[in-house]
């Protein structure tokens, strides 16, 4: 009889205990911004996590210097919150401190969860949905009806749309217990459904496709995972409003940095939230480690630098490598753009409010973009990113409609998303790069 030899389950952390993360929160140093830098072990993957944390807390990133040459991992990000000040609430600056921190690398929390952001910590247990398929008017409305006609409950939801594909993570329960929908037969008889909705008239194989899960995963992540597995990235990109303006149009160049054997990835283009997250996450998801990084925001633009390898050590080794990253990198960026008009419709949580509030802007001819979907308590908050059915800008008479079909029981904002045409028709890109030496070189002062 064969033994195998004993193994100690502390030894993986062992590393962790004997260098712990050092983790420090700095409102002093800098007058526009809180400086969070991290110095620790380092691991695969972690540069994703780090950043995931910053992210799901809604935290901005306007600069970072990233290194993370040999064993240590040594990072510094310049933050603010969505307002543009600087980070004061205890209770936040508590939780990265222990989110990146010793108990955090011991105790699971960098696994973060969607549940903060997306509201569904209060609703128990739930079953994960995940979609992708080829988006046309109303699409969505059709799902929520199917899932309401079930009596399914939308506790949360995200979805994006790009180059006429969607991708869509649910977060569901039962509408009475409250409880995942486990039976094998409701399941059955939803994913038949759903699997119709979205293949619709299309003749494709493999144009659509649905999963069912329990437990969590991080949605926006998993949507970047969807949309890369599904190949979106290849398809050619429909034109849009940003496009037209030069200085909006994501910029991704890819050269070689001889002297230390890295691809040295830039990208140039209009900056937005989570950014940073979405270029990482692309990167890490194509087996790509970051070795070193800089990142800069200066007014409507980012400029963003990364020294990268593959996970086995080696360059990008063909043309075609190359272009490949490219186009994922702009898939990744364009995937969360938005343009159009926002809407934020705030009522109370009951089954099929998804349903309905999608299936009044399908009536007025509206198509959506993205959307994202959230309860907390007995509060249900639905943002949609809409344009018409033809990619044009929503008139005004049609918003004057919808405030009256849904105002009276539905708080409803409305907000245009924001082109700067003024710093676009400026042109041009300032001179935000960053070079390997002088990043060196902020990490020995």
């Amino acid at each position: 009889m064969g033994s195998w030899a004993y193994f100690d389950p502390e030894y993986e952390t062992l590393n962790i205990r004997i260098n712990p993360p050092q983790v420090s929160v700095d409102n002093s140093s800098c007058k526009d911004c809180t400086l969070v830098k991290v110095d620790s072990m380092n691991k695969p993957g972690i540069l994703l996590e780090v950043v995931q944390i910053l992210t799901d807390l809604d935290l901005i990133i306007t600069k970072a210097y990233i290194s993370s040459d040999g064993g240590w991992f040594m990072d510094v990000f310049h933050v603010t919150d969505e307002q543009g000040r600087k980070i004061w609430d205890s209770q936040t600056i508590e939780y990265i401190e222990k989110a990146l921190g010793p108990k955090g690398y011991t105790s699971g929390v960098l696994k973060a969860s969607p549940d903060k952001r997306m509201g569904v910590k209060s609703m128990g247990d739930y079953t994960t949905i995940e979609l992708i398929g080829r988006d046309r008017p109303g699409l969505l409305s059709e799902i929520s009806a199917a899932l309401a006609n079930l009596h399914i409950n939308v506790a949360s939801a995200e979805m994006w749309t790009h180059n006429s594909r969607i991708a869509c993570v649910l977060y569901v329960n039962d509408d009475t217990t409250c409880c995942a929908v486990t039976d094998a037969s409701r399941l059955s008889s939803l994913e038949e459904q759903l699997k119709n909705i979205l293949q619709g008239c299309g003749n494709e194989k493999n144009v659509a496709h649905t999963s069912f899960s329990i437990g969590s995963a991080h949605i926006d992540r998993r949507l970047h995972q969807l949309l890369f597995a599904d190949r979106d990235y290849e398809r050619n990109f429909s034109e849009t409003k940003l496009d037209s303006l030069p200085s909006f149009k994501p910029k991704v160049v890819i050269e070689r940095c001889e002297e230390k054997d890295y691809l040295v990835v830039s990208v140039r283009c209009k900056d937005r939230p989570k950014l940073m997250f979405d270029i990482v996450c692309t990167l890490t998801d194509m087996q790509y480690v970051v070795f070193h990084a800089t990142i800069s925001s200066d007014g409507p633009y980012a400029s963003q630098e990364y020294y990268i390898r593959h996970m086995d050590g080696r360059t990008l080794d063909t043309e075609g490598e190359k272009v490949k990253v490219i186009k994922c990198l702009e898939a990744a960026i364009r995937r969360r753009t938005s343009e159009g008009l926002s809407l934020e419709i705030c009522a109370k949580d009951r089954v099929g409010l998804l349903s309905e509030v999608t299936r009044v802007l399908r009536e007025n001819g509206l198509s959506v973009m993205r959307a994202g979907v959230s309860t907390v308590g007995e509060e249900a908050m639905n943002v949609f990113y809409v344009n018409d059915a033809s990619g044009n800008p929503v008139d005004a008479k049609t918003v004057d409609a919808l405030r009256k079909e849904i105002g009276r029981t539905m708080r409803v904002d409305v907000k245009k998303a924001p082109i700067d045409n003024k710093a676009a028709e400026a042109g041009g890109w300032t001179n935000t790069s960053f070079f390997f030496r002088s990043l060196l070189e902020k990490f020995r002062s």
